[in-house]
Protein backbone atom coordinates (compact mmCIF):
# COMPACT_ATOMS: atom_id res chain seq x y z
CA UNK A 1 0.00 0.00 0.00
CA UNK A 2 1.25 3.49 -1.13
CA UNK A 3 1.39 6.49 0.84
CA UNK A 4 -1.47 7.95 -0.69
CA UNK A 5 -3.59 5.50 0.00
CA UNK A 6 -2.86 5.15 3.41
CA UNK A 7 -3.93 8.70 3.84
CA UNK A 8 -7.05 8.04 1.82
CA UNK A 9 -7.58 5.06 4.53
CA UNK A 10 -6.94 7.54 7.65
CA UNK A 11 -9.09 10.12 6.05
CA UNK A 12 -12.02 7.89 5.10
CA UNK A 13 -11.68 6.26 8.84
CA UNK A 14 -12.71 9.77 10.46
CA UNK A 15 -16.07 10.12 8.43
CA UNK A 16 -17.72 8.06 11.22
CA UNK A 17 -16.63 11.01 13.56
CA UNK A 18 -18.95 13.38 11.26
CA UNK A 19 -22.56 13.99 12.94
CA UNK A 20 -25.45 14.90 10.89
CA UNK A 21 -26.58 18.51 10.83
CA UNK A 22 -22.85 19.91 11.82
CA UNK A 23 -20.26 22.12 10.81
CA UNK A 24 -17.39 20.65 10.40
CA UNK A 25 -13.98 21.71 11.66
CA UNK A 26 -11.23 21.30 7.80
CA UNK A 27 -7.79 21.65 7.90
CA UNK A 28 -5.00 21.82 5.14
CA UNK A 29 -2.48 19.59 3.29
CA UNK A 30 -2.49 16.62 1.23
CA UNK A 31 -3.61 14.01 3.91
CA UNK A 32 -7.10 16.71 4.41
CA UNK A 33 -7.55 16.74 1.01
CA UNK A 34 -8.44 13.00 1.04
CA UNK A 35 -10.66 13.61 3.88
CA UNK A 36 -12.13 16.64 1.86
CA UNK A 37 -13.15 13.85 -0.85
CA UNK A 38 -14.42 12.13 1.25
CA UNK A 39 -16.69 14.37 3.55
CA UNK A 40 -18.12 15.31 -0.37
CA UNK A 41 -20.15 11.89 -0.20
CA UNK A 42 -21.73 13.24 3.15
CA UNK A 43 -22.37 17.06 1.40
CA UNK A 44 -26.46 16.97 1.67
CA UNK A 45 -26.16 15.51 5.48
CA UNK A 46 -24.01 18.71 6.89
CA UNK A 47 -24.41 22.22 7.42
CA UNK A 48 -21.19 23.23 6.24
CA UNK A 49 -17.71 23.54 6.98
CA UNK A 50 -14.52 25.70 8.40
CA UNK A 51 -11.64 25.44 6.78
CA UNK A 52 -8.37 26.55 8.00
CA UNK A 53 -6.84 27.31 4.42
CA UNK A 54 -8.53 29.05 0.89
CA UNK A 55 -6.99 26.52 -0.31
CA UNK A 56 -9.30 24.06 1.67
CA UNK A 57 -11.91 26.56 1.34
CA UNK A 58 -11.83 25.90 -2.64
CA UNK A 59 -12.51 22.85 -2.14
CA UNK A 60 -15.02 22.35 -0.38
CA UNK A 61 -17.15 24.79 -2.11
CA UNK A 62 -16.47 22.72 -5.21
CA UNK A 63 -18.23 19.42 -4.11
CA UNK A 64 -20.93 21.90 -2.64
CA UNK A 65 -20.24 22.47 0.74
CA UNK A 66 -20.86 25.48 2.82
CA UNK A 67 -18.34 27.29 4.09
CA UNK A 68 -18.41 29.47 6.94
CA UNK A 69 -16.29 32.20 8.63
CA UNK A 70 -14.88 31.27 12.34
CA UNK A 71 -16.53 34.17 13.72
CA UNK A 72 -19.70 32.78 12.62
CA UNK A 73 -19.57 29.90 14.85
CA UNK A 74 -19.17 29.26 18.64
CA UNK A 75 -17.50 26.06 18.77
CA UNK A 76 -17.00 22.90 16.39
CA UNK A 77 -18.04 19.14 17.03
CA UNK A 78 -15.21 18.07 15.50
CA UNK A 79 -11.89 19.42 13.81
CA UNK A 80 -9.80 17.23 11.55
CA UNK A 81 -6.35 17.91 10.35
CA UNK A 82 -3.28 16.16 8.61
CA UNK A 83 0.31 16.63 10.89
CA UNK A 84 3.88 17.21 9.29
CA UNK A 85 5.00 14.73 12.57
CA UNK A 86 3.17 13.11 15.48
CA UNK A 87 4.91 11.63 19.02
CA UNK A 88 2.85 9.16 21.77
CA UNK A 89 1.81 12.12 23.54
CA UNK A 90 -0.82 13.28 20.24
CA UNK A 91 1.59 16.23 19.88
CA UNK A 92 2.27 17.73 16.70
CA UNK A 93 4.32 19.62 14.26
CA UNK A 94 2.35 21.36 11.42
CA UNK A 95 2.65 24.42 8.83
CA UNK A 96 4.63 22.42 6.08
CA UNK A 97 1.56 24.04 3.94
CA UNK A 98 1.87 27.36 5.68
CA UNK A 99 -1.53 27.17 7.26
CA UNK A 100 -0.54 26.99 10.85
CA UNK A 101 -2.25 29.85 12.28
CA UNK A 102 -5.35 29.61 10.56
CA UNK A 103 -5.09 25.67 11.77
CA UNK A 104 -4.41 26.80 15.27
CA UNK A 105 -7.55 29.11 16.08
CA UNK A 106 -9.61 26.07 14.32
CA UNK A 107 -8.74 23.39 16.09
CA UNK A 108 -9.40 26.27 19.08
CA UNK A 109 -12.96 26.33 18.17
CA UNK A 110 -13.35 22.41 18.30
CA UNK A 111 -14.31 20.07 20.93
CA UNK A 112 -12.55 17.40 19.56
CA UNK A 113 -9.10 17.44 17.08
CA UNK A 114 -9.11 14.40 14.78
CA UNK A 115 -5.51 14.08 13.58
CA UNK A 116 -5.38 11.81 10.20
CA UNK A 117 -2.03 10.71 9.44
CA UNK A 118 -0.34 8.10 7.11
CA UNK A 119 2.25 6.13 9.85
CA UNK A 120 5.54 7.82 8.33
CA UNK A 121 4.37 10.72 9.98
CA UNK A 122 4.55 9.05 13.61
CA UNK A 123 8.07 10.01 15.41
CA UNK A 124 9.16 9.68 18.96
CA UNK A 125 10.51 13.33 19.17
CA UNK A 126 9.16 16.03 17.72
CA UNK A 127 11.85 17.63 14.96
CA UNK A 128 13.38 14.48 14.57
CA UNK A 129 12.15 14.06 10.39
CA UNK A 130 10.43 17.62 9.60
CA UNK A 131 11.46 21.44 10.14
CA UNK A 132 9.23 23.54 12.33
CA UNK A 133 7.08 26.21 11.00
CA UNK A 134 7.16 29.37 12.46
CA UNK A 135 5.17 32.41 11.09
CA UNK A 136 6.48 35.59 11.69
CA UNK A 137 5.44 39.24 10.56
CA UNK A 138 7.90 40.22 7.71
CA UNK A 139 9.16 43.29 9.20
CA UNK A 140 10.27 41.04 12.41
CA UNK A 141 12.15 37.77 10.34
CA UNK A 142 15.77 38.96 10.96
CA UNK A 143 15.09 39.37 14.27
CA UNK A 144 13.28 36.14 14.85
CA UNK A 145 15.69 34.17 12.79
CA UNK A 146 18.37 35.74 15.61
CA UNK A 147 16.39 34.35 18.13
CA UNK A 148 15.83 30.92 16.87
CA UNK A 149 19.30 30.22 16.02
CA UNK A 150 20.23 31.26 20.10
CA UNK A 151 17.56 28.68 20.90
CA UNK A 152 19.46 26.10 19.39
CA UNK A 153 17.68 26.05 16.05
CA UNK A 154 19.14 26.39 12.61
CA UNK A 155 15.98 29.35 10.69
CA UNK A 156 15.35 29.11 6.66
CA UNK A 157 13.52 31.95 5.36
CA UNK A 158 10.81 29.85 3.12
CA UNK A 159 11.25 32.09 0.06
CA UNK A 160 8.21 33.19 -2.03
CA UNK A 161 5.59 31.59 0.14
CA UNK A 162 3.21 34.44 1.89
CA UNK A 163 0.42 32.78 4.22
CA UNK A 164 -2.94 33.44 4.14
CA UNK A 165 -2.32 35.79 6.67
CA UNK A 166 0.21 38.42 4.62
CA UNK A 167 3.18 36.59 6.86
CA UNK A 168 6.48 34.82 6.15
CA UNK A 169 7.44 31.37 7.19
CA UNK A 170 10.94 30.55 8.76
CA UNK A 171 11.53 26.54 9.05
CA UNK A 172 13.77 26.00 11.96
CA UNK A 173 16.36 22.95 11.55
CA UNK A 174 18.59 20.96 13.37
CA UNK A 175 15.39 21.13 16.22
CA UNK A 176 14.53 18.32 18.38
CA UNK A 177 11.88 18.99 20.64
CA UNK A 178 12.32 18.17 24.18
CA UNK A 179 9.40 19.80 25.73
CA UNK A 180 6.80 21.04 23.12
CA UNK A 181 4.62 22.65 25.76
CA UNK A 182 7.34 24.45 26.86
CA UNK A 183 8.74 25.58 23.69
CA UNK A 184 5.90 26.23 22.07
CA UNK A 185 5.25 28.90 24.87
CA UNK A 186 8.90 30.41 24.64
CA UNK A 187 8.69 30.52 20.76
CA UNK A 188 4.66 32.36 20.92
CA UNK A 189 6.54 34.90 23.11
CA UNK A 190 9.29 36.19 20.74
CA UNK A 191 7.92 39.92 19.38
CA UNK A 192 6.69 39.42 16.01
CA UNK A 193 5.83 35.47 16.22
CA UNK A 194 2.36 35.43 14.97
CA UNK A 195 2.41 31.94 16.11
CA UNK A 196 4.80 28.43 15.72
CA UNK A 197 3.81 24.80 14.29
CA UNK A 198 4.06 22.95 17.69
CA UNK A 199 0.64 21.49 18.28
CA UNK A 200 1.28 21.01 21.93
CA UNK A 201 -1.40 23.23 24.09
CA UNK A 202 -3.81 21.69 22.13
CA UNK A 203 -3.04 18.41 21.06
CA UNK A 204 -4.72 15.88 19.10
CA UNK A 205 -7.82 14.50 21.28
CA UNK A 206 -7.59 11.27 18.52
CA UNK A 207 -5.18 9.94 16.33
CA UNK A 208 -6.02 8.04 13.08
CA UNK A 209 -2.86 6.67 10.90
CA UNK A 210 -3.15 4.78 7.97
CA UNK A 211 -0.93 1.84 7.63
CA UNK A 212 -0.32 -1.65 5.74
CA UNK A 213 -2.11 -3.31 8.45
CA UNK A 214 -5.66 -0.88 7.82
CA UNK A 215 -6.72 2.31 9.92
CA UNK A 216 -5.63 2.33 13.18
CA UNK A 217 -7.04 4.73 15.96
CA UNK A 218 -5.19 5.70 18.71
CA UNK A 219 -7.18 7.38 21.92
Amino acid sequence: MDQLEMKKQAAQAALKYVQPDSIVGVGSGSTVNCFIDALGTMADEIKGAVAASKESERRLSALGIEVFNANEVSALDIYVDGADEINPQKMMIKGGGAALTREKIVSSLAKKFICIVDSSKQVDVLGSTFPLPVEVIPMARSYVARKLVGLGGAPEYREGVVTDNGNVILDVYNFKIMQPMEMEKTLNNIAGVVTNGIFALRSADIVIVGSAQGAQVLV
